[in-house]
């Protein structure tokens, strides 16, 4: 690994949340909407240690998705309006709340575990 003194000391959800290479702050972290690019095109920092898994998927669906939908039932409870309404709002609602703060939280995962230096979990042999 390469010396990490010359490279500034970045906060994970800054650079996280703007796709930003978690060592640099200069390069992309992602190759289209939410894949991870292999490595950072300013340092070359190699993206393999990254495994957000289901992480940003989960976040989202407790704290975006199920209220939207919360939202559509009770409108549907309260008011009982046409599909038309379902179709122009809550539809969008729950798409816009779900879909675009993937890619931030999978980009503050991915800086998070750079920056605590994550790894999977390894079994110790007792007297190590």
């Amino acid at each position: 690994m390469q010396d990490l003194a010359h490279y500034p000391h970045l906060v994970p959800w800054q650079v996280g949340i703007r796709g930003r290479c978690p060592r640099c702050g200069e390069g992309h972290l992602f190759q289209g909407f939410l894949k991870l690019a292999p490595k950072c095109d300013v340092c070359g920092l190699d993206y393999s240690f990254a495994d957000p898994a289901d992480g940003p998927a989960f976040f989202v669906i407790c704290f975006a998705c199920v209220p939207s939908v919360l939202f559509a039932v009770w409108a549907q409870v309260t008011f009982e309006p046409s599909m038309w309404f379902h179709a122009f709002v809550s539809v969008p609602i729950v798409l816009l709340t779900c879909i675009p703060p993937l890619r931030p939280l999978k980009g503050w995962l991915v800086a998070s575990q750079f920056y605590y230096k994550a790894e999977e979990g390894r079994l110790a042999k007792p007297g190590e």
